[in-house]
C-alpha cells in the first residue's frame, strides 16, 4: 500500500496527477481539477478516462461532441451525471467545481459518452456496521469500455467500507486481478492493506491509497 498525501502529486493545471508509471503498475491512473469559470484543454494519451464532477458542473467537449454535465452540489448529496473520454482524444473542460478523472490504459476506442445520473446503478452492500452505498458508474456490468472500472463508495460515520477483507491479485474464478485507487473525501478514517506487509493508515479529504495487493478492507 503507498498512502499519497493531499496536494503532493499536484502538476498544474491537475490538483491531483497520477499515472500508471507514477503508481508503480500497468493500467490506472486519476487526476482531480478545480476550476472556478476556466478552461483546460488537455489529450487523454493511450488511456480512457471518465469526467465526474465531485462537485460543480461543467461543459466537456471532446473530439466533435459537446456534453454539458449538471454535476452536483458534493459526493454525499447526489449521484452525478459524467463523461466518457476515449483514447486518443483531446478534450476541452470548462466550468467551475472539482472534477476527478478515473483512467486505465486501454487498446480498444469506444466513442465520446454522456452517462446520465438517472442510469447510474445503485446499490448498498453490507449490513450493520459493514454496510455502504455503492454508486457503479463505470462498474463492469452498468458501463462498456475497455479497461476502466470506477465507482463511488458513501461510507456512514463508523462503518467498514470494503467489509469482509478482500484482494485483488490472483486470476482466478473467483478473482480479478485489479490495480485500486482510493481517493477520499470527508475524513478523517483509516485504510488498512496486509498480506505481504501489514499497513494502517489515517486518510482525510485530498489523500489517495494505492492498492497494488494484498488484502484491504
Amino acid at each position: 500500500m503507498t498512502l499519497i498525501p493531499a496536494g503532493s502529486t499536484a502538476l498544474a493545471p491537475w490538483a491531483l496527477f497520477i499515472t500508471p508509471e507514477s503508481a508503480g503498475w500497468a493500467y490506472a491512473g486519476l487526476r482531480l481539477l478545480c476550476l472556478s469559470g476556466e478552461s483546460v484543454e488537455f489529450t487523454t494519451g493511450d488511456e480512457e478516462m471518465l469526467v465526474l464532477p465531485l462537485s460543480g458542473s461543467c461543459e466537456v467537449e471532446c473530439d466533435g461532441v459537446r456534453l454539458a454535465l449538471h454535476g452536483r452540489t458534493s459526493v454525499f448529496h447526489a449521484v452525478s451525471d459524467f463523461a466518457y473520454l476515449p483514447v486518443g482524444a483531446t478534450a476541452r473542460i470548462t466550468g467551475t467545481g472539482r472534477f476527478a478523472f478515473p483512467a486505465a490504459r486501454a487498446s480498444r476506442s469506444f466513442p465520446v459518452r454522456y452517462g446520465p445520473a438517472r442510469e447510474v446503478p445503485v446499490e448498498v452492500r453490507g449490513a450493520g456496521q459493514a454496510s455502504r452505498q455503492v454508486n457503479n458508474f463505470c462498474a463492469p456490468d452498468a458501463f462498456d469500455c475497455d479497461k476502466l472500472v470506477a465507482v463511488e463508495v458513501l461510507t456512514p460515520g463508523g462503518n467498514w467500507s470494503s467489509y469482509p477483507p478482500h484482494k485483488h491479485d490472483t486470476a482466478s474464478e473467483h478473482e480479478a486481478v485489479l490495480e485500486e485507487i482510493y481517493y477520499f473525501e470527508g475524513g478523517p478514517g483509516y485504510q488498512r492493506v496486509y498480506g505481504t506487509h501489514d499497513t494502517l493508515a489515517e486518510v482525510s479529504g485530498g489523500d489517495v491509497v494505492l492498492v497494488p495487493h494484498g488484502y484491504h478492507g
